[in-house]
């Protein structure tokens, strides 16, 4: 009896609480490499042609045996909950040593495609909700929405516009604290260090979902926001219109916005809030605002898991003058 056809033990699935079986797992690579790695150039030189070898697959193996796993995933023959055939069952079938195997399991959960559960085994994870930011344009339409009346403000906001979910899809924390300015801090404000900031920390994550999309640590100058006491108190968050309108009721409009990207590991507090799994970066936005006066009234960091998120940019070019 062949391992493909080996029945296998039912197991629970931690996402459908249904018995959950293994798959069975028939992978089929591209032929191994010529002995000692030989090039196009080295064939040309040989009197060989290119043409010979444009159909074969140079990719590591452990690769295409994940891109394989990736396509019965995404297609929904590896569907939602599915317990993934074990190490044996894909070195057995596959022909790749378990090293190998092992690198293309990483390489899924990377793709945050499977996730693995201490004790039962590496399941498919259900798809995770997207953000997809053109910063460009989505701080044009924040400010837009600030002259606004309430209720329309109250309709939408800017998370709503990444993900395409309503106000009743979503969960907002926000934390108010007042800090003093580090060095860094002082820095990106413009202010003298130990001047006091109103330090905002806030998490949005849908009501399908544990994990947060994304998270922000905003910072502004403690005596700009005192003016309006409203802006010192976390219960009036969600703000309608964001910080925007909340600038706008200090008499502020802002004038542009700087975007700074990195991507880096996550912090270990970053890993666990965000469900983030080893091996994936998040994606940190410093959003330094300045007013029309060229006055740097809000920096903010925005943290990202870099497997759910997209961030577009859309620039207009000048034309040639003719």
């Amino acid at each position: 009896m062949s391992t493909a056809d080996r029945r296998m033990t039912p197991r629970t699935s931690p996402l459908t609480g249904r018995q959950a079986k293994r798959p069975a797992a028939v992978v089929t690579l591209a032929p191994e490499r010529p002995a000692g790695g030989t090039t196009w150039q080295t064939l040309e030189r040989l009197g060989g042609t290119v043409t010979g070898v444009i159909g074969r697959d140079w990719r590591p193996r452990y690769l295409q045996l994940a891109e394989e796993l990736r396509a019965k995933i995404t297609s929904g023959e590896l569907a939602p909950g599915t317990l993934m055939p074990s190490e044996t069952e894909l070195a057995d079938t596959s022909g790749l040593s378990r090293t190998s195997v092992r690198n293309a399991i990483r390489q899924l959960r990377e793709w945050g495609l499977v996730r693995a559960e201490q004790g039962r085994g590496t399941y498919v994870r259900a798809p995770r909700q997207r953000v997809r930011r053109r910063n460009a344009e989505r701080y044009q339409w924040e400010k837009d929405r600030v002259l606004l009346d309430e209720d329309e403000r109250l309709k939408t906001g800017a998370t709503e516009h990444d993900t395409g979910l309503t106000v009743d899809d979503l969960k907002f924390h926000a934390e108010y604290t007042r800090v003093d300015a580090d060095q860094e801090m002082a820095a990106a404000l413009h202010v003298e260090p130990g001047v006091p900031l109103l330090r905002r920390v806030y998490w949005t994550s849908s009501r399908h979902e544990n994990a947060p999309l994304t998270m922000s640590y905003s910072y502004l100058p403690y005596d700009l926001v005192a003016a309006n006491p409203d802006l010192l108190d976390a219960g009036k968050e969600p703000w309608p219109g964001g910080t925007q309108h909340q600038l706008h009721t200090l008499g502020i409009e802002l004038d542009r916005i700087e975007d700074e990207i990195r991507a880096r590991p996550p912090s270990p507090d970053e890993a666990e809030l965000l469900d983030i799994d080893p091996g994936v970066s998040v994606l940190t936005v410093r959003k330094t605002s300045i007013d029309t006066a060229g006055r740097v009234v809000e920096v903010a960091d925005v943290v990202m898991p870099g497997d759910r998120t997209e961030l577009v940019y859309s620039h207009k070019l000048k034309r040639w003058r003719t």
